[in-house]
């Protein structure tokens, strides 16, 4: 398996499968020579040609608490090594291109610490995001994944007003914590995943160390995360972490909003909400949720 130290790897690399799979992951952590943690990494599915690649790995760069930043694609473009070099993150190219699931688990298979957060091409993080996880960590370590708020941006990086969406998911997990910063039970978890997908992706870092099998699901192309989270939550507990540490870009170019105009995210949302509900049940929810579909178009 790969190291995730910084500096750039040979961009025309496969990626081995892992070594560690079955296995806990080494959770004791440290910082290495070069001042990075050892206990968490970023790592960035890139996708063609980004034009916020740039502005994602600069706020990597620039965090308080250093962690390595892996980039992992099946479609490197000319300059994208000299993007990796600038901001000391580790390329690694694999094949072949089969979505978006594939991507994200080739882009695990490139990080080789506990602590995991799937950066988007698309977004930014504030500078205090990694130390935040690392101290969330600490203070409960048997939890499955770490999450934080997030707020949205315009293509152009400006400020998007809260909509409807945004603030009905901050309900939703203001109702299933209550004040705690972790839950682990039923009822909490179908507060904070039953009625909807209230974690923002890019907003989590996973704890490989409690579940170093997990992948995610490769047959769909919008609701990987919201299934990993029902999944991962059966595994260990589900950690909140205060504040609105990264920026999320919304724009029509996004997966998203491709996936609503072609009916997809429809399609997969009724998937989740029928394995969590009875039918009636679920069919209603799907009709609520997809009022929200208008914001991300």
């Amino acid at each position: 398996m790969p190291g995730a130290g910084p500096g750039l790897a040979g961009g025309t690399s496969g990626l081995t499968p892992r070594a560690d799979e079955g296995r806990r992951i080494d959770a004791c952590g440290g910082r290495g020579t070069d001042g990075m943690t050892d206990l968490h990494s970023f790592v960035v599915p890139a996708y063609g040609r980004s034009p916020y690649l740039a502005a994602c790995l600069a706020s990597l760069a620039a965090q308080q608490a250093p962690s390595p930043i892996v980039v992992a694609t099946s479609t490197p473009f000319d300059g994208i090594e000299d993007l990796c070099r600038a901001h000391r993150a580790r390329l690694v190219v694999h094949a072949p291109n089969r979505g978006i699931g594939n991507d994200w688990n080739r882009a695990l298979d490139a990080a080789d610490t506990p602590l995991v957060t799937i950066a988007h091409q698309d977004d930014t993080y504030h500078r205090g995001y990694s130390a935040a996880m690392l101290d969330a960590y600490r203070a409960r370590p048997g939890a499955a994944l770490y999450f934080c708020d997030a707020e949205e941006i315009t293509e152009d990086g400006d400020a998007r007003a809260d909509g409807m969406n945004a603030r009905v998911k901050r309900m939703l997990v203001a109702a299933a914590f209550i004040g705690r910063r972790s839950v682990h039970g039923p009822v909490a978890r179908r507060l904070l995943l039953g009625l909807g997908n209230s974690i923002v992706c890019p907003a989590v870092t996973l704890n490989r160390g409690l579940a170093p099998d997990f992948r995610f699901r490769e047959d769909l192309r919008t609701n990987m995360d919201w299934l990993a989270w029902l999944d991962l939550s059966e595994r260990g507990a589900i950690a909140r972490v205060p504040g609105r540490l990264m920026a999320h870009r919304v724009h029509t170019r996004s997966e998203t909003a491709r996936c609503l105009d072609d009916g997809s995210r429809r399609a997969e949302d009724a998937l989740v909400f029928n394995r969590l509900w009875p039918a009636p049940v679920a069919s209603i929810l799907g009709r609520l949720y997809s009022r929200s579909y208008q914001e991300y178009i």
